[in-house]
């Protein structure tokens, strides 16, 4: 990347763990695709009591040349299953990748 990866943390503490996890995730979509320029990831606890507990929400921007910028919110799901921050993580991680994956695909014409 030619922006260093920034990662922040809105409502909820820094955790070095949590932001290892996501380093980690980020190192994955770069081995798929080296061309990111910059990459942002945004965790946050929103301050809304659900009935299943307090749930997380990540977003992650990315900017990858010839294609439209990727933005990637995973929302608190109504099941709980976002309570853990790591089953969050893996699936914005997820969607970030498959994203990548249709514009490379879009770009190469299939």
């Amino acid at each position: 990347m030619q922006v260093p990866l920034q990662v922040a943390f809105d409502g909820v503490q820094h955790s070095d763990a949590v932001e290892a996890r996501i380093r980690e995730e980020v190192e994955k979509l770069e081995q798929f695709n080296g061309k990111i320029v910059s990459a942002r990831v945004v965790v946050t606890k929103p301050q809304r009591r659900h009935h299943k507990g307090d749930t997380f929400q990540i977003r992650v921007y990315l900017v990858v040349p010839d294609t439209p910028d990727i933005a990637v919110t995973r929302d608190p799901a109504a099941d709980g299953a976002h309570e853990d921050v790591y089953v969050t993580i893996r699936d914005a991680f997820k969607t970030a990748r498959r994203q990548l994956q249709d514009a490379a695909a879009k770009r190469a014409g299939v």
